[in-house]
């Protein structure tokens, strides 16, 4: 019987795309005199009609993802998009549009404290405790972790003598890869689930390491996904350091670019394949390029980009719905942008890739940043070590759902520790980065030398830590709203660990509407900062920064329904009737 696409969930299997508007195209796709294309097909229309029509206008498909209505399509049509976007079967074609620009990178993650060195540890601001003690299976901490101030604010510490993780819960990092070598990583990767769906683009991820640039599964080239799945699941196994679940599995889903972009085609593929296969929670650290914000009819935009971004929304929705319908608990984080996702600023910087970007005024009624104003996203703002909003994160009633640890350099002003590296989050990093990386943008010199010694002018930055038998793992700072929704993903690991029951065939889950009731009830309360309008002149921040917390102590714009508290996550009962 032929599927019809709703705005619910879809059905059945399909050959996954491996291609996106934006993304390289593999070896075995059409010829260069060929273009790329991404279609998303209409509402209530047949996967039939969608095909016949997506030939009809003059295209090939060369891969579907059913579940969502959406087909990797190449054509040598020189209207192809406008004939599809035409077509009534079918809502837009995005179009791949290499154009060389540098690598994505995120100005607050990438941002440098004052000087090349300084203090090594916010612990003393924020009262971070050192090793736990023993005795109890999960209950240890590791060397590096009385650097994790976010674990002691979140009580994941105390959390870990109750609960540490069951190991039948995957949590699925769909992000930039992991590097399953780091010995923290390792005992906790997930060889069997783990997918590579985002093929290199040479134009900003540089020349393919495997003929089929398809990196092997188990390696980040960006870095990103690795310090993401630390923070999740380290082991806590007397080595480095160890995450907020730290006997979860870790599922590796790369849906982003070595460079940090994440197209429509390798994300949505992700999430179909999480919902498929029974993963408990996806981490999604990340927006979908090119768009910061995907609008059904911007008048700044041409046609092909109104249909192109009303795609991406479809398509988005479609994916967030299926996966949540499959049991899985989808967290993410709110942005890195400064600004209430609830009345957004003109946006500047899109498209970030195929064209040039140009000024967008945002209306909130229409536009979305996907994932996070996607259906069933639990949105997750940033706090530093003192608990106040990190001036860079993202905020607002509509979207911000709890708050977590993400880091904020410039926090504490007026003590020792502002504008220092232990204000951010610590977390395990590739050590083939970390030798491509250089120590600032003046300092063009690796962070780690090719022998893998650390450069002392990064010595309170970037840590080494090595076993008897010589195997090592790298760790480093990093700060951002992507840093603390991992916290979030880790404490809701955590509540399924604690409360779910067998599903199925060998299964094992919760529902994730009552993962995301629980997260929110047992969260910390936080009220509104007093002035409201929190301004971060100190810091060296201008009028742009300015910040309005509305709402109350139970949720508000800051930190929704409280910062994540692990430990009272898994000692409070689930609510009476809700079923796991």
């Amino acid at each position: 019987m032929s599927k019809r696409f709703t705005a619910g969930a879809v059905a059945t299997a399909a050959t996954l795309a491996l291609t996106a508007a934006g993304l390289g195209v593999p070896a075995t796709a059409a010829p260069s005199t060929s273009r790329t294309f991404t279609v998303v097909a209409e509402d209530g229309f047949a996967a039939d009609t969608a095909v016949a029509a997506i030939q009809a206008a003059g295209g090939t498909v060369v891969s579907r993802s059913d579940e969502v209505g959406m087909f990797q399509v190449t054509s040598d049509r020189a209207d192809f998009a406008a004939r599809a976007t035409a077509a009534p079967s079918l809502i837009g074609a995005a179009e791949q549009k290499a154009i060389g620009r540098k690598p994505k990178l995120d100005r607050v993650e990438q941002e440098q404290a004052a000087g090349v060195a300084g203090a090594a540890s916010a612990a003393g601001a924020a009262g971070v405790a050192g090793a736990a003690g023993a005795g109890k299976k999960g209950a240890k901490m590791d060397p590096l972790d009385e650097k994790l101030w976010g674990l002691k604010m979140i009580r994941a510490d105390e959390a870990r003598k109750v609960e540490p993780g069951d190991r039948r819960v995957t949590v699925g990092v769909l992000d930039t890869g992991v590097d399953a070598s780091n010995p923290d990583i390792a005992p906790n990767f997930n060889w069997s689930l783990s997918r590579n769906f985002a093929p290199d683009m040479t134009d900003v991820d540089g020349p393919c390491e495997v003929p089929s640039c398809l990196d092997a599964v188990g390696t980040d080239d960006g870095g990103h996904g690795t310090h993401v799945a630390g923070t999740i699941g380290a082991a806590a196994n007397g080595f480095g350091l160890s995450g907020v679940a730290p006997n979860v599995s870790l599922v590796e889903l790369k849906g982003g670019q070595d460079s940090g972009y994440f197209f429509l085609n390798p994300v949505v593929n992700a999430l179909i394949y999480a919902g498929r296969s029974g993963i408990d929670v996806v981490n999604m650290s990340f927006y979908v390029d090119p768009w910061l914000y995907n609008c059904t009819a911007n008048p700044a935009d041409s046609a092909q980009a109104q249909a192109e971004q009303r795609a991406i929304i479809k398509a988005m929705k479609r994916a967030l719905v299926f996966a949540h319908n499959k049991g899985v608990t989808l967290v993410g984080a709110l942005g890195n942008n400064n600004e209430d996702l609830g009345a957004p600023r003109t946006d500047t910087t899109s498209p970030d890739y195929g064209a040039n970007p140009y000024p967008r005024p945002i209306d909130n009624n229409s536009c979305w940043d996907l994932p996070t104003e996607g259906p069933h996203v639990i949105g997750v703002s940033s706090v530093g070590p003192s608990g106040k909003k990190s001036d860079f994160s993202n905020y607002g009633t509509e979207q911000t759902s709890v708050a977590a640890p993400g880091g904020w350099a410039r926090d504490g002003f007026g003590t020792p520790t502002y504008n220092t590296p232990g204000n951010r989050i610590l977390s395990s990093y590739p050590l083939k980065v970390l030798q491509e990386e250089p120590i600032s943008t003046t300092i063009p010199d690796p962070k780690v030398d090719a022998n893998g010694n650390i450069d002392p002018r990064v010595a309170t930055s970037v840590f080494k830590q090595c076993k008897p038998n010589g195997e090592c793992g790298y760790y480093t700072y990093l700060q951002g709203t992507s840093m603390a929704s991992p916290h979030a993903a880790g404490v809701a690991a955590l509540i399924v660990s604690r409360y779910g029951k067998p599903q199925g065939r060998g299964g094992f889950g919760m529902s994730p509407d009552v993962v995301e009731q629980h997260l929110y009830r047992t969260a910390a309360e936080h009220a509104c900062p007093e002035p409201r309008l929190q301004q971060y002149r100190n810091e060296g921040r201008d009028e742009t920064y300015d910040a309005y917390c509305a709402g109350g102590v139970n949720f508000n714009g800051f930190y929704g329904y409280g910062i994540v508290d692990a430990y009272a996550a898994v000692k409070t009962p689930l609510k009476p009737n809700a079923r796991p």
